[in-house]
């Protein structure tokens, strides 16, 4: 189903359509408003990296905190008006992040050729995504020789392990925070959750105003019973008043080595203060 955000994009100057989605994104993702709970204060923050970055909603965040943005957004319309209105120190690659360098096609919903709603895939779903997939160029994250990353989101609706096994390099080395769009609704969560905990990774959700362990929050659960929520769409769900505004966890924080994000709920309900990884 298309959404009333889709249909009127393609009638918008691309640059208003991008500053419109900016705009309203922290209301339908709030932890877009928590960063400083996720990446080391502006000026601590070395490399940051978007993968998925649409109208560029996180893009515009992370410059203002991070020295380097790189931005990976496979449409290429959106990759280009991106690259137009970015501050200097974000690079845009016009390419998916995947788990290796070719070319591969990407998936997109019926009704949304141009991918506006920022939902294409490297996974097709059958039944969700058109007969015939558009050839995007692919990279991983460790080939591009990123230095000094602190932090890396990633929305690629069903691709994530293929973008994790391409950065098993710069993980290991720089360990950053992994800021991660999961949904059952596209493909289960566990083998991300399982291959993150291997390697030394936990999980947090932000379901109101406190983080809490992914351990001991039903994501699933949570999931399939706001389901309904995640097929209104972006405008309706961001226009929705605050008070009446269900909240659908779609993304999880992982964070690695102990460290934990600010305003912690624990057993007792109290809140534990924010410890950044040393340098």
């Amino acid at each position: 189903m298309t959404t009333l955000a889709a249909r009127l994009a393609p009638c918008l100057p691309p640059r208003l359509t991008a500053a419109a989605a900016r705009a309203l994104y922290p209301r339908f993702e709030p932890e877009l408003a928590r960063l400083s709970d996720m990446v080391p204060r502006a000026g601590a923050c070395g490399t940051a990296v978007d993968v998925g970055g649409w109208y560029g909603p996180w893009t515009h965040r992370l410059a203002a905190r991070a020295r380097r943005v790189v931005t990976l957004e496979p449409v290429p319309h959106l990759a280009r008006t991106l690259a137009a209105s970015v501050p200097a120190n974000v690079r845009v690659v016009r390419a998916a992040a995947s788990d290796r360098p070719g070319t591969a096609p990407l998936w997109q919903p019926p009704h949304d050729e141009r991918g506006e709603r920022g939902v294409s895939s490297l996974v097709r779903r059958e039944g969700l995504h058109t007969a015939t997939g558009h050839p995007v160029p692919c990279v991983t994250l460790d080939e591009l020789a990123l230095a000094d990353v602190d932090f890396i989101k990633i929305d690629v609706d069903g691709a994530e392990l293929q973008v994790l096994h391409g950065a098993q390099a710069l993980l290991a080395r720089d360990r950053p925070a992994l800021f991660i769009e999961l949904e059952t609704r596209i493909q289960p969560i566990a083998p991300v959750v399982e291959h993150l905990r291997a390697r030394g990774y936990e999980g947090w959700v932000l379901p109101g105003a406190d983080w809490l362990r992914l351990p001991g929050f039903d994501l699933a659960t949570h999931q399939r019973g706001t389901a309904h929520i995640a097929s209104q769409g972006l405008l309706r769900r961001a226009l929705t008043p605050a008070g009446r505004r269900p909240r659908y966890v779609n993304s999880v924080l992982f964070l690695p080595d102990g460290r934990i994000p600010g305003r912690v709920r624990d057993h007792g309900g109290h809140a534990t203060p924010h410890v950044h990884r040393p340098r």
